[in-house]
């Protein structure tokens, strides 16, 4: 197999606040909510980079493809990690975020491998790293 990501899917509760969350408070960009036509069709996609979108879709229309049950939601079980340019760029991410709902889990503070890094939640609990690593070149913001 080779390796290409071109979708990340985060699991919501409320798509319309999820969506809001990410495109009004985080400023993703997004054509809007589409599929609402079809049952369990609901979703909205968001440009990161090249070739690679963040797809919200509700939890109860995952859980109806896949056939796998909705269970306890683990925030530790994985985490996004948006690398940036500088300690600058990250107060300033987690600021926004933080007046967008999100909730401060760790501030951002220097890290043992000399970069600058915080964590916050999202409104579904879905963690989120905004590191700056000084050891990375050619991250933008």
């Amino acid at each position: 197999m080779h390796a290409h990501i071109s979708v990340i899917t985060l699991a919501v509760k409320d798509l319309h606040a999820a969506f809001a969350f990410y495109q009004e408070g985080l400023g993703l960009n997004s054509a809007g909510i589409i599929g609402t036509e079809f049952e369990h069709g609901a979703v909205a996609f968001f440009d990161l980079q090249h070739s690679l979108k963040l797809a919200l879709w509700p939890q109860d229309s995952l859980s109806h493809d896949t056939g796998i049950s909705t269970s306890a939601f683990c925030p530790t079980q994985m985490s996004l990690g948006h690398n940036v340019n500088s300690s600058a760029a990250v107060d300033q991410i987690m600021q926004q975020a933080q007046r967008a709902g999100a909730k401060t889990i760790k501030p951002a503070q220097p890290t043992f491998y000399g970069g600058y890094a915080g964590y916050f939640q999202d409104l579904d609990g879905h963690l989120w790293e905004i590191v700056y690593n000084p050891h990375f070149s050619s991250l933008s913001a």
